[in-house]
């Protein structure tokens, strides 16, 4: 039962050690974009309004740029038929003082 209990302990830590290395604390940039429900149609194009639920999952994300930009060129992301091009002006539409401008997300620069 010890032994047990001791591989339990060990595949807990080592999930979570998983979470923690990435680029989004506690979870996955794929996990992270499901928050980003709200921002679909505004990541597919630059007319769109954006939503304030949308700007609001944004802040948080853009709290770590790290995460952000994962999360905009993750696989989830890319699936749902969002522009990364466009989705990277996401921040600067919902008028955010504190974005991280000029940080460089792959091919991309937050504006």
């Amino acid at each position: 039962m010890d032994k047990l209990f001791c591989i339990m302990l060990f595949m807990i830590i080592g999930i979570a050690g998983v979470y923690s290395a990435g680029e989004c604390p506690k979870s996955t940039p794929d996990m992270e974009a499901m928050k980003l429900l709200p921002c679909a149609s505004a990541a597919q194009d630059s007319n769109a309004a954006v939503s304030k639920g949308c700007c609001t999952q944004v802040k948080k994300l853009g709290q770590n740029p790290k995460c952000l930009c994962a999360v905009m060129l993750s696989k989830t992301a890319k699936s749902s038929g969002v522009k990364a091009d466009i989705a990277m002006t996401i921040p600067k539409r919902c008028n955010l003082a504190d974005r991280p401008i000029g940080y460089k997300c792959g091919a991309y620069i937050l504006p």
